[in-house]
């Protein structure tokens, strides 16, 4: 069995005021549209052009923990590393940080989509190696 190789993909991470809650810290909400941002970046960062018109990504479970709230004009990195694909199933953990303070960290699942039938659709071997790389151990 392969050794997870993955290499984590750092996306950046804007805070608006539209983001700012009643209490002057970022809304829940927000955090789930930057995950979705963030492993949707990954996949177009290294998926083939034709894979991305082929395949579509729709969440299926989020959970987040939040460590420390996060404020307006915060730098704010999200840090994304694939753990697993199973399946049409691929298994996200993305680390919301400004600077090496933890903000949040987020365990969540996705579901690839066929883009022509909108049906579950496994990925190739060869296009999950280039997310995974396995070395072996």
């Amino acid at each position: 069995m392969g050794v997870n190789t993955a290499a984590p993909f750092a996306y950046a991470i804007t805070v608006d005021p539209a983001d700012i809650d009643f209490m002057g810290h970022v809304n829940n909400a927000s955090y789930l549209r930057w995950v979705q941002d963030a492993v949707v970046g990954h996949w177009r960062t290294f998926a083939p052009a034709q894979a991305i018109a082929d395949h579509v990504w729709v969440a299926t479970n989020h959970n987040i923990t939040y460590r420390r709230p996060t404020f307006l004009n915060d730098p704010v990195i999200a840090h994304v590393i694939l753990e697993r694909v199973q399946g049409a199933r691929a298994f996200y953990e993305t680390i919301i940080k400004r600077g090496e303070e933890v903000l949040a960290e987020v365990k969540s699942s996705w579901c690839c989509l066929d883009a022509a039938t909108l049906r579950p659709a496994r990925l190739a071997r060869d296009l999950v190696e280039k997310f995974l790389p396995t070395a072996a151990g």
